[in-house]
C-alpha cells in the first residue's frame, strides 16, 4: 500500500469506466482485498473511476470503517442502559459524544489516535492530531477549552525515543499553544513495546449550550455543500487513513511498507477557523456540519450525505487548491488540515460568506443536496463519481477476525511477582523509593508540561501535576469539568478484561479525587494487528471489560476511537486502552487540590492495600518483570469511594488529595509533599510487610488529608469505605516509620531530573 492515487491524463469518468470494464486497477496497492474490489464492482454495476477507487479505499481502511472492530463495539450498544442514554446527548457514531453538565451547558469530548504519523513525522504528526480532534469537537458547535495528551514511547534511553519524544511534545504544544488551547493533562509512559510505534493519543473538551448542538448530516433538497477553511493540497494524501491501516515493516533498519504523506498543520488558520464556526453556528446559518480530517473529502461528503435524507452533488472545480493539475482521486483523498464542510440553506449562503469573509476564511460553494441516494461528483466537466453513499461511509466491509486466546498466557499468568528478591532492610526500602522515583515512568513530568501553556484562556483550575485537569465552563456559577485519561497497558497484558476495568477505575478515581461526579467515558483502543486472533482475543476482552465496567458505574462511553496494526513487523504493542472519563464539578473553586497543603493535617489512607505487585512500576523498573494476576478491580467499591470523595469535596473537608496508582503508596507520598509544598511523618500499617504497604498497586485507594481525622473517618465508616490514619503533615520531608528522613531536596533531585537528564535541560 502506498500513499500515491491513482493518476491517469485523461479524466476517468463513469462513463469511461463502464466503458472499458477490464482495465486493471491499482486496487492492493490502495489497501482494498481482492474480496472487497470485487464488491465494490458489484455495487457499481461496473468497474469503479479511479477517484471511486480512491474513495471507497480510503474510507473503507481500517482507520475508517473500523472494519475489524465493529462485531465488538456493537458490545456497547449491548450494555447501555436507558438511563445511561439518557445522560448523553451525542453518542458513539458521531463526531464527539454530548453530556448535559447542568444550568443548560453541554460538555463534549474525544480521544483519537495518531499514533503512525507521529513515528514517520513526530512534530506534524503530533500537532495535526491536536488539530483533528479540536475539529471534532467544532462539529459538535461547541467551543474547544482544553487539550489532553496521552502519549507512550520506547525506552527512554533509546535512541529512536530522542528523536521522536522532542518532536511528538514540541507538535502538541506549538499547535495547542497557538490555539490558545490549555493542555490541562494526559500521560507520558515509556515501554519497550513502543519502540517503533509510539502511540500518540489526542484528547479535546468542549463546552457549548444544550441548543447549541449541531451534529453531521445532510439534509434538505437544494440546501448547498460549502467548504470552508485552508486549501486542499497534496500533502496529506492517504494520509492517517492509509497509514494507520497497515503495520511498519519488520526490523529491516527502519524501512517501512509505505510511507504516505503525512499532514502539515498550521494552527493559526485553525483559530481563526474556530471563530469563524462560532459564529456561524450562534447565527444560526449551518444546517449540518462536518470537519475534514482523516479521508478528507471522501469523508465528508460521504458521511454527510449517508447520514442525510437525499443525496449530494460536489464539482471538484470548485474546491481551492493549493498544487496545480490534482486529480480527482487525490483532492478527494487528500487530509489536508483545517477544512470543514458544511450545508447551508440557499437563503443563509450570502451571510455565510460574510461572516467567512469577516474571519479571512475562505469558502466557496463546491455542491448541494439532491433528490434521491446518489452522491454525484464531477471534474473537468465529467462525472467522476457516482455512488449510493451509504455504501462508502456506513456499508463498508464488516470482518469477524478469529479470535483465540495464546497459549503462552497461562504462563505468563504463572510467572507471578512472589518469586522476585524485595528489599526488606530500612535501608533497602529508603533506597528503593528514589530509584522509583526518579524512573522514566514515575518521574516529574515537568520537561514536557513545561512546554504547554496549561493556564491560557484563565478558566484552568488544575492542570499537571494534578492527577486530574479542573476547568471552568461557566465563569458565573463556577460550573466546571474534570477530565482524566488512565491505562496501565502491563495489567492489559495480563489481562485484557480486568486491565480495562483498572484503565476505567483509575481515570474514575482520578476525577472523583479532584471532588467532581464521574459522569461519561471515551476511549482511545490502541492494539496490535487485526489479523493476529491473539490480538483480537485481547481487543475483544478489553472492549467487554470496559463496557461492563461502565453498565457497572452506570455512567455511559460516548464515543472513542480504535487504533489497530501498532506493532512492527510481528511485535505488538502492549495492549493499551486509554479511557478518558469527564467529571462535574458544581463549582471549581470547590475542588481538592493535590498533595499536602499545609502542615497539622492528618494523612489518611483509604482503600484497601493487598499483596498486588503483577504488572507494577515496581517489577517493571527493578526486576523487568511482567507476569502474575493484576490487582482486584472492585467498581462497587470505586463508585463508594467517589461518592465519598464528592461529599467531603463540597463540605470543604478535605485540605489535600492524591490517588494512589502506579509506584503505590510511596510515589503517592513522594509526589504529595513535593506537589503540595509539605513535607509528612507517616507510619506504615504493622500488620502489612512494609514493601507491601509502600509499593503495591492495589486499586481503589486514595490518599487524603483532612484538618479532622477522626471525623472524616467516621464518614469513610458510614460510607462503606476502609479507610485508616498513617500520619501527620509537617515540615518539608518525608519520614516514614523507622526510614532515614528523606529530605525534600533529596525528593527532588531523584523526582526532577531524569526527564531534563535524558532529552536536556
Amino acid at each position: 500500500m502506498t500513499g500515491t492515487v491513482p493518476q491517469l491524463d485523461t479524466v476517468d469518468s463513469v462513463e469511461r469506466a463502464a466503458a472499458t470494464p477490464g482495465q486493471p486497477q491499482p486496487y492492493r496497492e490502495l489497501g482494498l482485498k481482492d474480496d472487497e474490489y470485487a464488491r465494490i464492482r458489484d455495487i457499481l454495476g461496473r468497474r469503479p473511476t479511479d477517484a471511486e477507487l480512491a474513495m471507497y479505499s480510503v474510507m473503507w481502511s481500517e482507520h475508517c470503517s473500523y472494519k475489524s472492530s465493529k462485531v465488538h463495539l456493537r458490545y456497547f450498544g449491548e450494555t447501555t442502559t436507558d438511563e445511561m442514554r439518557a445522560k448523553m446527548l451525542a453518542g458513539i457514531g458521531e463526531n464527539a459524544g454530548v453530556v448535559e453538565i447542568g444550568d443548560g451547558w453541554a460538555v463534549t469530548f474525544k480521544v483519537e489516535s495518531h499514533n503512525h504519523p507521529s513515528y514517520v513525522e513526530p512534530y506534524q504528526g503530533a500537532a495535526t492530531g491536536v488539530g483533528g480532534i479540536v475539529r471534532d469537537i467544532m462539529a459538535m458547535g461547541a467551543r474547544p477549552i482544553a487539550v489532553a495528551d496521552p502519549l507512550r514511547f520506547g525506552p527512554a534511553d533509546a535512541p529512536d525515543t530522542a528523536r521522536v519524544l522532542p518532536g511528538v511534545v514540541a507538535g502538541v504544544g506549538g499547535y495547542g499553544n497557538c490555539l490558545g488551547l490549555p493542555n490541562v493533562g494526559g500521560e507520558v509512559v515509556f515501554d519497550a513495546s513502543y519502540a517503533g510505534n509510539p502511540l500518540v493519543n489526542a484528547l479535546c473538551v468542549g463546552s457549548m449550550r444544550v441548543e447549541d448542538l449541531h451534529l453531521a448530516f445532510a439534509s434538505g433538497t437544494g440546501n448547498k455543500i460549502i467548504l470552508f477553511g485552508a486549501r486542499t493540497g497534496l500533502d496529506g494524501i492517504g494520509g492517517v487513513s492509509v497509514l494507520a491501516s497497515e503495520t511498519f515493516a519488520g526490523d529491516d533498519g527502519g524501512g517501512r511498507k509505505k510511507l504516505p504523506s503525512v499532514q502539515v498543520g498550521d494552527p493559526f488558520t485553525e483559530k481563526v477557523l474556530i471563530e469563524c464556526c462560532l459564529e456561524l453556528f450562534h447565527a444560526g446559518l449551518v444546517v449540518g456540519i462536518q470537519d475534514l480530517g482523516g479521508a478528507g473529502l471522501s469523508c465528508a461528503t460521504s458521511e454527510l450525505a449517508s447520514a442525510g435524507d437525499g443525496g449530494m452533488a460536489v464539482d471538484l472545480d470548485a474546491v481551492p487548491l493549493r498544487a496545480e493539475g490534482m486529480t480527482a482521486a487525490e483532492i478527494l483523498s487528500s487530509e489536508s488540515q483545517e477544512r470543514m464542510c458544511a450545508v447551508v440553506r440557499p437563503e443563509d449562503v450570502a451571510a455565510f460568506m460574510a461572516v467567512c469573509a469577516k474571519w479571512d476564511t475562505l469558502a466557496t460553494v463546491i455542491g448541494e443536496v439532491t433528490e434521491g441516494d446518489r452522491l454525484r461528483i464531477t471534474h473537468r466537466g465529467e462525472t467522476v463519481v457516482d455512488v449510493p453513499p451509504r455504501t462508502v461511509a456506513h456499508d463498508g466491509p464488516v470482518y469477524e477476525r478469529p479470535v483465540e486466546r495464546s497459549a503462552t498466557q497461562d504462563a505468563l499468568l504463572a510467572d507471578g511477582p512472589e518469586r522476585l528478591p524485595r528489599p526488606a532492610a530500612p535501608t533497602e526500602l529508603r533506597a528503593e523509593i528514589l530509584r522509583m522515583a526518579a524512573s522514566p515512568n514515575l518521574c516529574s513530568r515537568a520537561w514536557v508540561t513545561e512546554q504547554y501553556d496549561r493556564y491560557v484562556r484563565g478558566n484552568t483550575a488544575s492542570a499537571q501535576p494534578a492527577d486530574t485537569g479542573v476547568v471552568r465552563v461557566d465563569e458565573e456559577t463556577g460550573r466546571g469539568i474534570a477530565v482524566s485519561t488512565d491505562c496501565n497497558a502491563r495489567f492489559a497484558a495480563l489481562d485484557p478484561y480486568t486491565g480495562a476495568q483498572l484503565a476505567l477505575a483509575e481515570a474514575y478515581r482520578n476525577v472523583a479525587v479532584s471532588g467532581a461526579v464521574p459522569a461519561a467515558v471515551t476511549n482511545c483502543l490502541n492494539f496490535g494487528s487485526p489479523e493476529d486472533p491473539h490480538v483480537m482475543w485481547q481487543f475483544s476482552q478489553a472492549v467487554r471489560g470496559l463496557a461492563d465496567g461502565c453498565a457497572q458505574l452506570g455512567i455511559p462511553v460516548t464515543g472513542g476511537n480504535v487504533s489497530f496494526y501498532n506493532q512492527t513487523g510481528d511485535r505488538a504493542i502492549l495492549p493499551t486502552p486509554v479511557i478518558g472519563v469527564l467529571g462535574v464539578l458544581d463549582d471549581v473553586a470547590r475542588r481538592v487540590r493535590s498533595g499536602f497543603t499545609g502542615d497539622g493535617d492528618a494523612v489518611v489512607l483509604l482503600g484497601e492495600t493487598r499483596d498486588e505487585l503483577a504488572g507494577s512500576e515496581w517489577a517493571h523498573v527493578v526486576h523487568g518483570h511482567l507476569g502474575g494476576r493484576p490487582p482486584v478491580v472492585d467498581l462497587a467499591a470505586e463508585q463508594r469511594l467517589a461518592a465519598l470523595l464528592a461529599a467531603a469535596a463540597t463540605d470543604g473537608v478535605l485540605t489535600g488529595s492524591h490517588d494512589l496508582s502506579d509506584g503505590g503508596l510511596a510515589q503517592a507520598l513522594v509526589e504529595a509533599v513535593l506537589v503540595g509544598g509539605h513535607g509528612a511523618e507517616i507510619d506504615l500499617p504493622d500488620e502489612l510487610d512494609p514493601f507491601v504497604a509502600l509499593f503495591s498497586e492495589s486499586a481503589g485507594r486514595v490518599l487524603v488529608t483532612v484538618a479532622d481525622g477522626d471525623a472524616l473517618l467516621a464518614r469513610a465508616a458510614e460510607a462503606g469505605v476502609p479507610a485508616r490514619r498513617i500520619g501527620t503533615t509537617g515540615g518539608s520531608g518525608l519520614r516514614i516509620g523507622t526510614l532515614a528522613p528523606l529530605g525534600a531536596d533529596e525528593l527532588r533531585e531523584a523526582w526532577e531530573g531524569t526527564l531534563p537528564g535524558l532529552f536536556g535541560a
